[in-house]
């Protein structure tokens, strides 16, 4: 075994020597395993869905529907997952995808995510609904990469602000989710009325603005009417792009694109990159599923602009599924999250690398040295 695979060797020693792991190394089967853990309000705000959860469903089926064709005898057995994404050299085509209010789950919340990834080289994306500030999770990455998410908020000091604190925390990308302009319909969350945002979990990033400052600790209440009145602007257009542009000088990525038109639209108003996402069936209920339009996003800008991929990876053959219709990398969202509700930062690691060492050993069975040499031959 080489590289990632090596954790699959460390596993079965420590069954040698009598011990176990904390929990399961079947990602798909964290979900359950949570949910017997924490309570029900921070479980389906992590887990639920918009609707009938059709779209959550429809993730799924989407990787179903992709079968991998092995091939044998192909010298595949020293593999190397790197690429390079926006420039950057990645060790493996794995980010972490921006998850807010990670404190409902473990105490330690982002800062136990972005130390399990940095321990990696992997980026992690950091949520605009953070528990912690820009300031505190760019100190524990260190030096590994990071990229910052923003709701594009309507208030465009308070939001050049918030730029300009990324940039000055060292964050290198950004990634502007545009499919959240509002909440999506999701009854599991207000059938129990779990609205962390409510109780200022998940403000940190605003609530420590220096512009925004409308202390909490003097009125929650007035603090939250505010913020929650700017990311609430269905007026933003493409036309709007130049200021994200004015205030980041460095890679925009737009996440939330499914219809191959929208990747125009996002490259001609420059985006340096592209994240093919329904935001894991949380917005819209019977939405298409993301996957099943990968394929048209990279045919219509892959040549252009670097296109990834986030909702409903779930394995390693997840992963080379979506690489193969042409993603550049793949954000992993919910089951990193249920590592961190599992164990804090260890369990985030053991996720992490429980999904790099199922994509280098199924790499190297199906017969592929590296992502770089997959494409749609790969798949049936």
């Amino acid at each position: 075994m080489t590289g990632f695979a090596n954790y699959q060797r460390e596993i079965v020693q420590l069954g040698k020597d009598g011990e176990s792991l904390p929990f399961t190394t079947d990602l798909a089967a964290l979900e359950g395993a949570v949910r017997a853990k924490v309570p029900a309000g921070p479980y389906w705000y992590v887990a639920g869905g918009a609707g009938t959860g059709a779209t959550v469903r429809a993730n799924r089926a989407a990787f179903e529907r992709w079968r991998i064709v092995p091939r044998m005898l192909r010298n595949a057995d020293r593999r190397d997952l790197s690429t390079t994404v926006l420039g950057m050299h990645l060790p493996a085509p794995v980010l972490l995808a921006p998850v807010g209010v990670q404190s409902i789950l473990h105490q330690e919340a982002e800062l136990a995510s972005t130390r399990a990834a940095a321990e990696l080289g992997l980026p992690s994306v950091l949520s605009s609904s953070s528990s912690r500030t820009l300031e505190e999770v760019a100190s524990a990455g260190c030096d590994a990469p990071r990229w910052m998410q923003l709701y594009w908020s309507s208030d465009r000091e308070v939001c050049a602000s918030i730029l300009d604190r990324g940039k000055r925390a060292g964050f290198s990308a950004l990634v502007v989710t545009v499919d959240t302009w509002t909440r999506g319909w999701r009854p599991h969350e207000m059938d129990r009325g779990y609205y962390p945002a409510a109780q200022g979990i998940g403000m940190a990033i605003p609530f420590s603005d220096p512009v925004f400052r409308k202390p909490p600790e003097e009125d929650l209440s007035a603090a939250l009417e505010v913020w929650q009145r700017m990311p609430t602007d269905a007026g933003k257009s493409w036309q709007q792009f130049s200021f994200l542009r004015d205030h980041w000088s460095g890679p925009i990525v737009v996440k939330g694109i499914l219809h191959p038109d929208d990747a125009r639209r996002a490259v001609a108003s420059g985006a340096d990159g592209i994240v093919v996402s329904n935001h894991g069936g949380r917005q819209v209920d019977g939405a298409v599923g993301a996957l099943e339009m990968l394929p048209e996003v990279v045919d219509a800008v892959g040549a252009e602009v670097d296109v990834l991929f986030d909702s409903g990876i779930r394995t390693g053959a997840d992963v080379i599924k979506a690489l193969a219709l042409g993603a550049k990398a793949v954000l992993v969202g919910r089951p990193y999250v249920y590592g961190l509700a599992q164990a804090g930062e260890a369990g985030v690691l053991h996720v992490l690398r429980s999904l790099l060492a199922d994509i280098d050993i199924t790499l190297g069975l199906v017969g592929y040295r590296s992502p770089a040499e997959l494409d749609r031959d790969a798949l049936r």
